[in-house]
Formats: structure tokens, C-alpha cells, sequence
């Protein structure tokens, strides 16, 4: 517990330098009311679609087997999407969150083995005390329209705010944790600023890179992170890449590798935000370097690769949701990234720009279409697809 008064400090100056920025932000216009086609970059012409709106401040969406599709509000509610429609009442079920800041309900998965299981995983900021909360994991059961048997398989009150999750190839959830203050992400005793690797159960595996070591925290699978804020899936190699913010620059996707430290606070490719490196160095023995790096941010968000055909031109390209450029609120974006065949990058290109909208999750569907979330308090689900 002595570590969530930190927590929550830093998670209130993050919401107090996002509220000044909005002062000196662009004015964001509506989202369009029809579809919208684009020219991209490299010959694809693709539509613009939004297909549900009024959320609010959405987080995460998943796809159920059945078409149906699932939206976290950060608010605390999980909202149901059939026929690519919102129903109008939340999902019944949702365990009670504590939000503040950026701290709320967040991410959600489905179990790999849903069709026999009908598990759902949620993370979510558990309240712990009269004003404090940590990071818990709950899973329930999916009925077809709320969550039965809900209980927490994880939680702790070393760490809290954001928080991703991702099942791996071998199983296992992968879920990030947030940074806290600078001196946590390099703790290996507290576990703020990590990758975690846990059972299904929320279990710690007994092949975790830690295990068995009296100066480490066994459910720790890589350290040294500031803000993660995406997981995702290598589509060839299943390698979980994490994508994170840095300070004033210095967002970056890392490829995780056990026990690996990626270097936050003494490595960083940004600045503070009062203007000085964060950094004397951008590298350092035995820190890992980023896939990717930005300079200035674009405040990162989800990311996914995308593995299907029906936007052929992109198929590997690795895409990641920006909510504001250069520190400027209302530049909002996504990215795409092309890489070789050894996963360098070679080239990048900016989409949505002129939408100006935070873009706060990207997946691929089922149906090979990309889906993503806009936040804000009138939040929006939008889907890319082929204009032909």
C-alpha cells in the first residue's frame, strides 16, 4: 500500500497537464455524419465508417465469436455492440472501479477457449481503502448479454492507472502495468512499471523469468516501463510487443523479451516537459533498445498488427493509435508502420489527421477490418474498410 499515494499523485498531475493542454489545444470538429473515403499513401483507397457513437470515454473493444462486439468506458461500464448497434443498457456484471484521472475500467480480453469456457477478463482500478486503488483483473462468465460469476483472479496495490492485457501463444495473459513514480518501473520488488505474465487463473506460471528469486516480484516479465499502453501479437513470431508514452517525446514499441529492462527513467529517446532530456543518454548495456521511437510524442495508445487481406496493401503493417502530436490536444491520429524482413522500420505514414479526434484503441476484427476507438466524453467506434 505505501506506494499508491505516489501512484495516485502522478496519475492526478497527468489529468492536471492534460486539462492545461486542452487550453491550448485545436478546437476538434465533429466526427462525419456519412462515410468518408481516403487516398492513402501507397495506392489503397479505404472508407471511413462510424458505427456507433455516444460512449463514453471508450478504452478497449473486443469481438465475440457471434459478431457481437464489446466496448470498456472508462467510466466504469462495459457496453454491448450487436448488429453494429449499441445497446442501449450496459452490460450487467462489471465489477465497481474506482475512477479518478486516467484510472477507471480498462482493457478487456476474450479466453482463447471462449467457444468452451465463455470467459471475459477485464482490468480494472479496484478500490482499496477510503481513496486509494490498485490493479485488479476480474474474470466473468458471458451469458450472451451480461457477466455471471465475476471474481478477481489478480489484484494488487502496487500499481494502478492504465493497464493493458493480451493472451500469448502460449497461453498466458500479459498485462502491463503503470509506471507510478520514476523510482518504481526499475524496482523489481513493486510491480509498477512492468509487464506482468500470469496463468489464466491469475496464477504465477512457474517458468516466469523471476521465479524463485528473493530480490524480484515473481509475476514480473519485463521491467522498466513508463506508460504502456498497448500489447499486442506478432503475427509470425507470437513476441508480445508493447507500445508506451514517454514524457514530452519518446513514445516507443518494444519487442518483449523475459526478464528484460527497457530502461525507464535513466533511458529515454524524450524530453520532461518543462523542455530538458530526460536522459543523459539514449542507450545504456543492458537496457533494450525501442523497435520504434517518436520524436516529438504522438501520445500513444493501442496498437495491433494487421494480418488480413481485405486491406491488402497494409497486410503486416503495424498500426498505433496517437492522441495528440507534439504535446498539441486536437492533432489527433493513427500511424501506420511498415517494417523489412527483420522487422526494422521503413516507413510510416499519418491517417485520420484532419479527423483531429484522440484515437485510443485499434484491433483488427474478425471480419479483416480495422476497428478503432476515439476518446472523449462523446466517444465513437470507427471502422476502416475498402472504398471498393
Amino acid at each position: 500500500m505505501k506506494h499508491m499515494p505516489r501512484i495516485a499523485a502522478l496519475i492526478f498531475v497527468l489529468t492536471v497537464v492534460s486539462a492545461t493542454a486542452q487550453q491550448r489545444g485545436l478546437s476538434v470538429p465533429p466526427l462525419p455524419s456519412a462515410p468518408v473515403e481516403y487516398e492513402t499513401a501507397e495506392g489503397m483507397t479505404i472508407r471511413l465508417v462510424v458505427i456507433a457513437r455516444g460512449l463514453e470515454y471508450p478504452w478497449s473493444i473486443a469481438f465475440l465469436p457471434n459478431g457481437d462486439k464489446l466496448v470498456v468506458e472508462r467510466a466504469g461500464r462495459l457496453r454491448l455492440l450487436r448488429d453494429d448497434r449499441l445497446v442501449a443498457d450496459p452490460v450487467a456484471g462489471v465489477p465497481a472501479a474506482r475512477i479518478a484521472g486516467f484510472a477507471g475500467l480498462g482493457d478487456l480480453a476474450i479466453d482463447p477457449d471462449f467457444e468452451t469456457n465463455r470467459y471475459v477478463y477485464l482490468t480494472y482500478n479496484k478500490p482499496m481503502g477510503e481513496t486509494a486503488a490498485g490493479l485488479a483483473i476480474a474474470r466473468g462468465t458471458w451469458d450472451g448479454n451480461a457477466l455471471t460469476d465475476v471474481v478477481d483472479i489478480f489484484s494488487t496495490a502496487e500499481a494502478g492507472g492504465i493497464s493493458r492485457l493480451v493472451f500469448g501463444p502460449d497461453g498466458k495473459l500479459y498485462v502491463s502495468t503503470f509506471g507510478g513514480q520514476e523510482d518504481a518501473a526499475q524496482n523489481p520488488m513493486t510491480l509498477a512499471g512492468k509487464v506482468l505474465r500470469l496463468n489464466a487463473d491469475g496464477t504465477v506460471p512457474s517458468d516466469n523469468p523471476f521465479v524463485g528469486r528473493e530480490d524480484a516480484k515473481p509475476e514480473i516479465f519485463t521491467l522498466g516501463h513508463r506508460t504502456p499502453s498497448g500489447l499486442t501479437l506478432h503475427p509470425a513470431t507470437g513476441t508480445v510487443w508493447e507500445v508506451e508514452m514517454g514524457p514530452n517525446g519518446g513514445d516507443e514499441v518494444n519487442v518483449l523479451q523475459a526478464g528484460a529492462n527497457y530502461g525507464w527513467p535513466l533511458v529515454s529517446l524524450g524530453r520532461t516537459y518543462s523542455g530538458p532530456w530526460q536522459s543523459q543518454t539514449f542507450n545504456r548495456e543492458g537496457m533494450q533498445d525501442p523497435a520504434v521511437f517518436w520524436m516529438p510524442s504522438i501520445s500513444t495508445s493501442g496498437l495491433e498488427f494487421y494480418t488480413g487481406t481485405r486491406l491488402a496493401s497494409w497486410t503486416g503493417d503495424l498500426f498505433v493509435g496517437g492522441m495528440r502530436y507534439g504535446e498539441i490536444t486536437g492533432t489527433g491520429q493513427l500511424q501506420r508502420i511498415s517494417f523489412n524482413e527483420n522487422m526494422e522500420e521503413l516507413r510510416r505514414e499519418v491517417l485520420l489527421g484532419d479527423l483531429r479526434h484522440r484515437i485510443r484503441d485499434v484491433r483488427q476484427g474478425p471480419d479483416e477490418l480495422l476497428y478503432l476507438l476515439t476518446d472523449a466524453s462523446d466517444g465513437a467506434v470507427l471502422r476502416i474498410e475498402p472504398a471498393e
